[in-house]
């Protein structure tokens, strides 16, 4: 074990010193019989991968009081469907979630502020009940419809879209997709 050179030691002990390991001239390949040959795989259902995603559960609660809320709308529910929205973009950027991907999340569905009487009437319908468990499609649904261009922006770029008009930052088939994607 190191200790500070003013410590007294034995005169025949053997100093150890650092030394590598032996060099290896072949590369390295991942070759474990549960290694994803082609990555992670994509699709239908299959979400959005990625590094500690469960850490957005902890900062997600510090929106709790700052969601601008509609009659009729819950809390549970828009932090849900906002989460979901969240992982996309911090999977995108291959690594874990941070408070800026919840921040452009509730920017694009304008709970950060009083949104538009149209904006609030097409998320009331789709973040209904969204937070449930047996809700897992809605709310792959609500991130889905936030196109990957948009979460890929900052947040201040999200907000700026918003503020000139939330179609921008939204799916442009948003009013059919609502419309086939009621619960």
């Amino acid at each position: 074990m190191a200790a500070p050179d003013y410590v007294p030691r034995p005169a025949n002990e053997q100093v150890r010193v650092y030394s590598s390991p032996p060099w290896r001239p072949e590369e390295w390949t991942a070759d474990r019989p549960a290694d994803l040959p082609d990555g992670q795989p994509t699709g239908a259902g299959m979400a959005w991968q990625g590094p500690d995603q469960g850490y957005v559960l902890r900062l997600v609660r510090q929106f709790d009081g700052r969601l601008v809320l509609a009659d009729g709308e819950h809390a549970d529910d828009v932090k849900a469907g906002c989460v979901v929205v969240a992982l996309k973009r911090a999977s995108l950027f291959s690594r874990a979630p941070v408070i800026h991907d919840l921040t452009v999340a509730f920017t694009a569905w304008g709970y950060l502020a009083p949104a538009p009487a149209d904006l609030v009437s097409l998320r009331r319908g789709l973040f209904a009940g969204v937070g449930h468990d047996h809700h897992h499609a809605a709310r792959h649904r609500i991130a889905d419809l936030v196109p990957d261009d948009v979460v890929r922006l900052s947040p201040a770029q999200v907000s700026e879209r918003a503020a000139a008009n939330w179609r921008l930052v939204l799916d442009p088939d948003i009013d059919a997709a609502a419309a086939a994607g009621h619960h």
